[in-house]
């Protein structure tokens, strides 16, 4: 059947991946490289490779990976999760598969992939004709999230199986994103400030480098400053600032009374949210 001939070539393309790409280019944004990585041609898949396909009844009803969230990935620790399908057909489900996979066409430009080691999913039958199928897959740093490139929106491949033998196959059933880890400091001084005095708010928004296996600034991003005060659980918008050279970030306020900042940034399509820690100010 083709799903397990599909598979087996997205993760030799994946094997592949380390000869399609060039030497790493410090923090080089998502995109920056798609223009030197050589795509995988229809050679690369073999014959096997074909579009959606549809044999019989069997339907897939629903695709969940990581139950929802975003997979962040950092530098150096791996990324395990599921990938379920729920399909129905009315003979009952016999199996379910999925992955992920980067590129443009399944066919002939596939520069990433996170595939399981296992052939088929985990099938617990929902009643007589439907099933929800899972899969464990693990997105590593120090293999198949090998470049900044990837980091953005991934294809999922689905299918599943009849017990009458049916079967649908989706090369792109939806997508979903992978992101690139990243932290958030803050630091507020002097402390303890006098009332009236400048308060200077400095910190750092960085993000993992895949490329460099570090972890770098990312600059020009809008990142707000909040402030809680003392005795309260509520924090408030101080102001929007944005990051610099190196992710730096650096303000200043007026003292008013004690209480806590801390930085928030909201996130882009390749890098999650992330909120710092708090600092505390004691006004004087």
């Amino acid at each position: 059947m083709r799903m397990r001939a599909t598979v087996a070539a997205v993760s030799g393309a994946l094997a592949l991946s380390a000869l399609a790409v060039p030497a790493a280019q410090a923090d080089a944004e998502p995109g920056a490289l798609a223009s030197s990585v050589t795509p995988f041609g229809a050679d690369a898949f073999g014959a096997t490779a074909a579009a959606d396909e549809v044999v019989g009844d069997t339907v897939i009803d629903k695709v969940t990976v990581n139950g929802g969230k975003d997979v962040v990935v950092g530098t150096t620790n791996k990324k395990t999760f599921t990938i379920s399908v729920t399909a129905t057909d009315p003979s009952g489900i016999e199996d379910g598969y999925a992955f992920l996979w980067h590129g443009t066409d399944i066919d002939t430009d596939v520069d990433g992939a996170i595939v399981p080691d296992a052939e088929t999913g985990t099938c617990t039958a929902l009643n007589a004709r439907s099933a929800t199928c899972k899969v464990t897959v693990v997105a590593d740093p120090n293999e198949n999230i090998y470049s900044n490139v990837l980091a953005g929106k991934w294809k999922v491949f689905a299918g599943a199986l009849g017990k009458d033998g049916d079967y649908v196959l989706k090369d792109a059933y939806k997508t979903h994103s992978v992101k690139r880890y990243s932290r958030l400091t803050v630091n507020a001084s002097p402390e303890p400030v006098k009332k009236g005095k400048t308060i200077t708010v400095t910190g750092a928004l960085t993000r993992a480098n895949w490329d460099t296996g570090k972890y770098a600034g990312y600059t020009n991003q809008s990142v707000k400053l909040q402030f809680k005060k003392k005795g309260s659980t509520t924090y408030t918008d101080v102001k929007t600032i944005k990051s610099g050279s190196a992710g730096a970030l650096k303000t200043t306020v007026t003292a008013t009374t004690d209480g806590t900042f801390r930085y928030v940034f909201a996130g882009t399509s390749t890098t999650p949210a992330v909120t710092s820690s708090g600092d505390f100010v004691d006004v004087q």
